[in-house]
């Protein structure tokens, strides 16, 4: 598939509505530009990243709060970073969860589905990108 480029940037409140939002967005951004598979693995990353930024950082727990998405299509590879308030209680980390646990499962998802991960905290808030590449 012909993947057309480009860099695409977003802001969503830190509420859980954002969640589907975001996913939606990217969709309308992606559809047509990667393979379907690619796409699926992208939005369910998305949206486990999204739900993440919301629980465990400032963007869903103060008014006002934001959580931006960056997308890049570039070559068929997709590279999301999602960017919120940061934390002082918590940072990114993947752990593996209990079968019957009903969540702790976006990380590691993003580990097991990603070609590569990150994350990166500074003083004005922390993010977590992924990349997802055609192969």
């Amino acid at each position: 598939m012909n993947a057309s480029h480009g860099t695409w940037r977003r802001d969503f409140p830190g509420k859980e509505i954002s969640v589907p939002v975001a996913r939606e967005w990217a969709r309308e951004l992606l559809a047509g530009r990667i393979a379907a598979p690619l796409l699926d693995d992208v939005l369910l990353l998305l949206s486990e990243v999204v739900t993440n930024a919301i629980t465990h950082s400032d963007s869903g727990r103060t008014a006002g709060g934001r959580v931006t998405v960056r997308v890049t299509c570039a070559s068929g590879d997709v590279h999301v970073e999602v960017t919120d308030d940061g934390s002082a209680v918590s940072a990114p980390a993947v752990r593996v969860p209990e079968p019957d646990e009903d969540g702790g499962r976006g990380l590691w998802l993003v580990d097991l589905l990603a070609t590569a991960w990150g994350s990166h905290h500074g003083e004005a808030g922390g993010s977590v990108w992924f990349l997802v590449a055609e192969c």
